[in-house]
């Protein structure tokens, strides 16, 4: 096994995936992983502290593009405007290989407890973020914190819906993700 390959990272997370749908998370070894991706286990532990975090590999990625995108927004954005440019530059970061992983993924989640709850605490995660960057904006707390929630509720609906379309499509997922933030403005100003 070639100890500096490139891409080692992705190779891990295609096969973890790969491993955790095929026989489930609890059955699957760190040492299978390695194994599937043409790597070492110290290889693996270079990457990932354990098995849990190949799910939210991209996370801190995620996280620091969607506060970019709504610190970078202009100054008279308001709040959903903020988290729309957020969900634009986060979403832009998701290429092929997310697309061709999600249904995967969403399956191994929907068969390990403790994967469902390692993908809700990254929605949490993910939510404090942007709630931080829009109350650095000057946004009042609960309204950043409504507001950061629906970005990542719309981040949630987009993805899924992206996912499962057409894999040879050429549509990105920021088309998905916006469309899904303006349905839940749309829904929440239904409320009343």
């Amino acid at each position: 096994m070639a100890r500096w390959e490139p891409g080692a990272r992705e190779r891990l997370v295609v096969a973890a995936v790969d491993l955790f749908t095929e026989q489930g998370y609890d059955a699957t070894t760190v040492a299978q992983i390695a194994e599937r991706a043409g790597v070492t286990k110290s290889t693996f532990f270079r990457h990932f502290p354990d098995k849990r975090e190949l799910l939210v590999a991209g996370q801190e990625t995620l996280s620091r593009l969607l506060t970019e995108g709504i610190a970078d927004a202009p100054d008279d954005a308001s709040p959903l405007e903020a988290v729309a440019a957020g969900l634009e530059r986060a979403s832009s970061a998701m290429g092929p290989m997310n697309r061709e992983l999600a249904p995967r993924l969403k399956a191994a989640v929907a068969a390990s407890t403790e994967l469902q709850e390692r993908d809700a605490l990254k929605s949490v995660s993910l939510a404090a973020a942007m709630t931080t960057a829009l109350v650095a904006r000057g946004t009042p707390d609960p309204t950043a914190a409504l507001a950061g929630e629906l970005g990542v509720l719309a981040f949630k609906r987009g993805y899924a819906q992206w996912s499962e379309g057409d894999r040879d499509a050429k549509d990105n997922l920021a088309d998905y993700t916006l469309a899904a933030l303006d349905e839940l403005r749309a829904a929440s100003a239904s409320l009343g």
